[in-house]
């Protein structure tokens, strides 16, 4: 899906590592929310609250995934999910946009 309709957007963005990383969250009818982002070359951590499907639209991505020892190249157009109540680690080579799902 190439854009999203009828969906509510908040204004504020989400910054993290001094404005490396961004995004917006939008919410759809039905309640469910995701998040739209940029993120700039570096090396990063996150958790999650929630199970996470996140989508790489363009960039150069390599992700550790918990449980694993070993880094996974992610291609543009693909996506990898990650576990609620876990960390994983994200190097980022070229300037990425994404978009990350909230599970249930």
């Amino acid at each position: 899906m190439s854009e999203f309709s009828n969906v509510r957007v908040k204004k504020a963005a989400n910054i993290y590592y001094d404005g490396k990383v961004t995004s917006r969250v939008i919410t759809f009818a039905d309640g469910t929310t995701k998040t739209l982002g940029i993120m700039m070359p570096g090396d990063y951590e996150f958790g999650t609250e929630k199970k996470e499907l996140m989508e790489i639209l363009s960039g150069e991505v390599s992700v550790l995934l918990p449980g694993s020892e070993e880094w996974q190249v992610i291609e543009p157009g693909s996506s990898f999910e990650v576990p609620a109540d876990s960390k994983f680690g994200i190097k980022i080579g070229t300037v990425t946009d994404y978009c990350c799902s909230y599970l249930d």
